[in-house]
């Protein structure tokens, strides 16, 4: 069984996390499967999703060391074509990854006491997002 849904986002700036934990928990409930994965996908190539610990600390930190890791710049090879001032969105989202797969059991996604699901925003501009929620495996049993 195959169950899919989308979450809508409206993101303002560089760094912006939201955590999508409930909403996917919502959409895993909503599909009937008790058994399975749900796979979450951002669609776009300057954002990114997975699993934190979804604390202001960490909220802080990710983005942070991202942009040391890949500074905004005019050296990258994408600035030299397009001068969009966003190449080190598109590494930092390639980095990260634009998907997440997690466990399904009981209805429930699998996720340990301190692991949520995020989103992050990589672009330096407002952008509305679409992260597709895909949920397939096994339904329980029939209610009687």
């Amino acid at each position: 069984m195959v169950h899919q849904e989308e979450i809508q986002l409206h993101t303002t700036r560089a760094g912006q996390m939201h955590d999508l934990t409930a909403q996917v928990s919502d959409i895993v409930a909503r599909s009937g499967i008790q058994t399975g994965v749900v796979h979450i996908f951002n669609i776009g190539s300057t954002a990114a999703v997975g699993s934190i610990e979804f604390e202001p600390g960490l909220q802080a930190d990710l983005p942070r060391e991202l942009n040391r890791l890949l500074p905004p710049g005019r050296h990258y090879g994408h600035e030299q074509t397009w001068h969009d001032g966003n190449a080190h969105s598109h590494l930092q989202a390639t980095l990260l990854g634009p998907s997440l797969t997690v466990p399904v059991r009981g209805g429930r996604p699998v996720l340990g006491t301190w692991q949520q699901i995020f989103h992050l925003e990589c672009d330096i501009k407002p952008r509305h997002r679409r992260i597709v929620v895909t949920v397939l495996g096994e339904p329980g049993p029939s209610p009687a």
